[in-house]
């Protein structure tokens, strides 16, 4: 009697855990400057690099970043640090004048006055 109340606690416990992922899903929108198809490409690349991340879809008309991550292996901070190591400026993290400066000329969304150059308005 005791292996079988001992057994059954163990799967109810399993299957607790399996429902809860370990961690919640967290839904999260924030703003990220970026201009192009290259940008939307970079922006999504770096935020699902971040371990937890299992949704990242950038808004090119809105600038608006939709993630989905697991609460217990990452926060939005870290999310929005590594997208602004990419160039793109997001409401926690500015990237840096170095990293801005490497990207490409449509990319970049600092001035307007910036010349556009062969990446204008591509969709990717």
């Amino acid at each position: 009697m005791k292996t079988r109340f001992l057994v059954m606690m163990s799967l109810l416990l399993a299957v607790t855990f399996t429902a809860c992922g370990g961690g919640s899903k967290t839904p999260e929108v924030f703003s990220v400057n970026g201009k192009c198809g290259m940008c939307e490409k970079r922006i999504e690349k770096a935020a699902l690099a971040v371990d937890g991340v299992s949704k990242a879809d950038w808004n090119i008309e809105t600038h608006k970043m939709e993630v989905s991550f697991d609460s217990s292996k990452t926060n939005l901070d870290k999310i929005e640090a590594a997208i602004a190591e990419v160039g793109h400026d997001t409401d926690l993290h500015k990237a840096s004048d170095e990293v801005y400066n490497k990207l490409s000329g449509c990319c970049q969304y600092r001035t307007e006055s910036k010349k556009e150059d062969s990446c204008s308005n591509i969709k990717m």
